[in-house]
């Protein structure tokens, strides 16, 4: 309990979580074995770089496509860039693991200034609480309580917040939080927050030597006050919703079935097989579907365990575990 707010709603039967089997691969509690963790470990550094560079060129593909082609594009060019936003966010995430680059300095580099700061991430402080979230899933620090608390839901509630999320509001009033940020005694925080301003500046800049002022608040700000807030909540609570502490991560982490519009939309750089990255936060994200592949084949994943698509655990969300 935190506050009022309970946890522990969505765990499955103790039938669903009993030990897999041990094999070459991995152990009773999925753990990698020593030879399949260095090979899964590996950094592939230059397809993790050519990842970046062609986020940011479907990002400038989009804005071509809205500045030319009229306004008939704008709709689906604004969802789009929700979607640009979970991209950023799951590279910054793998830098924030620094997992992106085996270079450390071009790892944090990239991390800040390329991923991080122009989608309005403190990385450094992002890397500090995800850190926490990953030593202990539902502890004393976990920085998401109100993200995964009190599921299962009403439909009444779970649809006032997904409204709330894609009118803006949650978005509107975590800025104006981090804002305040510019105020903080703490000078890392201030200093970071100048950083992502002036990045924030130089978008606003670009646009406006562009021709197309309106293109940084339309397509860049309020993709990522409304549709992104959207998608981060989807994602969230489909990693970690109404799940509670535990040392096995299947009662902390959702396991779902992958396909090709949920890894399209809602969960870039196979950031969707949470579970894997759970039991070893130490694999990149390239490798994460065949460690996943492993602890299938164990048994550490059952298949009554695992929700077949996104929906089906949304669903089950509003209406308690199978």
């Amino acid at each position: 309990m935190v506050g009022s707010q309970h946890f522990g709603g969505m765990v499955v039967e103790s039938h669903l979580t009993q030990p897999g089997k041990e094999t070459e691969f991995v152990d009773q509690d999925g753990r990698p074995t020593a030879t399949t963790r260095q090979t899964l470990r590996k950094i592939p550094s230059f397809r993790n770089g050519l990842s970046v560079f062609f986020t940011y060129g479907q990002t400038f593909v989009l804005l071509y496509i809205a500045l030319h082609f009229g306004a008939w594009s704008w709709l689906p060019v604004f969802i789009l860039m929700g979607r640009a936003h979970a991209q950023f966010a799951s590279l910054m995430h793998e830098a924030a693991h620094r997992l992106l680059f085996r270079d450390r300095r071009l790892n944090d580099f990239c991390g800040r200034w390329l991923i991080g700061y122009p989608a309005f991430t403190n990385t450094d402080g992002y890397r500090r609480v995800h850190m926490a979230h990953h030593r202990q899933e539902f502890g004393p620090n976990e920085p998401d309580f109100a993200l995964y608390a009190n599921y299962p839901i009403s439909r009444t509630s779970f649809r006032r917040k997904l409204v709330r999320d894609a009118s803006g509001r949650t978005g509107f009033r975590l800025l104006r939080e981090q804002l305040r940020g510019i105020h903080s005694d703490v000078v890392v925080v201030r200093q970071t927050l100048i950083k992502i301003l002036v990045v924030q500046a130089l978008l606003i800049a670009a646009s406006v030597i562009s021709g197309y002022w309106w293109a940084y608040p339309l397509f860049w700000l309020l993709p990522y006050l409304t549709v992104w807030r959207v998608i981060n909540r989807l994602r969230s609570i489909a990693e970690h919703g109404g799940l509670t502490a535990s040392e096995d991560r299947r009662i902390t982490t959702h396991s779902v079935t992958q396909n090709w519009l949920g890894r399209f939309f809602l969960v870039p750089f196979h950031i969707g097989w949470h579970l894997a990255h759970h039991v070893d936060a130490g694999v990149p994200f390239r490798h994460l579907p065949r460690f996943h592949r492993m602890l299938i084949d164990s048994g550490y994943i059952n298949p009554g365990y695992e929700y077949s698509s996104y929906p089906k655990i949304w669903r089950a969300l509003v209406t308690g575990p199978k």
